[in-house]
């Protein structure tokens, strides 16, 4: 199947702080705990042991927000997926050639990151009183309808209040396309904040706020203008749509 990806006219780079306003967990692949353990554990880095959050949450989170809210539901077919949508995240698309249909893969604009806890947060973090190194302990308790039974577990959170270094990049392919595809990112950072990252959002985990946007154009071809302070603007914007502020 042939890939699809205009010519690379130049990259944004897009920086802000996210907030944690609701303790955050999103977890290890290798969840595994031994007895009298944490039950679940959150991703931390190797080297630092700070917890970070992927880049593959993120852009999971983002696309399966921003298909919700214009097809109003995650169940559609995927050959009906929005163009605006594809452009950022990537996908297919069929095209006509001789009367032969063929499909073609699209290259996703948007190139997410593992984000990492700030250092003014983990230091301040490291004078705290934390159960784990940087992190809490969470108890939780679900109860069957069924049978009334009790589960009790731990869960590892990292603190509300903890701020982490968020990092995103743009491909310029289409200069005529940048502000549409800014307009449709700001939807998704406005419903991220509406809604919440990782583990146990409907219990109260992973409300976030963002703010302190900056976009800065990274060896962007020459005869393009690209007005990076009205994008950063229209990004800051969004923070008005967290739903808590701490």
């Amino acid at each position: 199947m042939p890939n699809y990806a205009g010519a690379l006219r130049g990259k944004l780079k897009i920086t802000a702080t996210l907030k944690l306003l609701t303790g955050l967990h999103i977890g290890a692949s290798n969840d595994f705990s031994s007895i009298g353990a944490v039950d679940s554990v959150v991703v931390r880095d190797p080297l630092t042991r700070y917890p970070i959050i992927p880049g593959s949450s993120l852009k999971g989170k983002f696309r399966s927000l921003l298909a919700r809210n214009i097809k109003g539901g995650p169940f559609y077919d995927i050959k009906d997926e929005p163009i605006e949508l594809k452009r950022l995240f990537g996908g297919e698309t069929k095209t006509s050639k001789d009367n032969a249909e063929k499909r073609q893969l699209i290259s996703s604009r948007l190139q997410f990151f593992d984000i990492f806890l700030n250092k003014n947060s983990a230091k301040r973090l490291e004078k705290a009183n934390t159960d784990l190194y940087l992190t809490e302990i969470k108890f939780e308790n679900t109860i069957s309808r069924l049978t009334g039974e009790a589960n009790p577990r731990q869960l590892e959170r990292v603190p509300a209040r903890a701020e982490f270094d968020f990092f995103l990049v743009y491909n310029i392919e289409e200069p005529d396309e940048v502000e549409e595809d800014f307009e449709f990112l700001a939807t998704g950072f406005k419903l991220l904040q509406l809604d919440y990252l990782g583990r146990g959002g409907t219990r109260g985990n992973g409300r976030v706020a963002l703010y302190n946007f900056k976009v800065e154009q990274v060896g962007v071809s020459e005869g393009i203008s690209i007005d990076v302070d009205r994008l950063a603007k229209k990004l800051e914007e969004t923070k008005d749509y967290a739903l808590l502020h701490v």
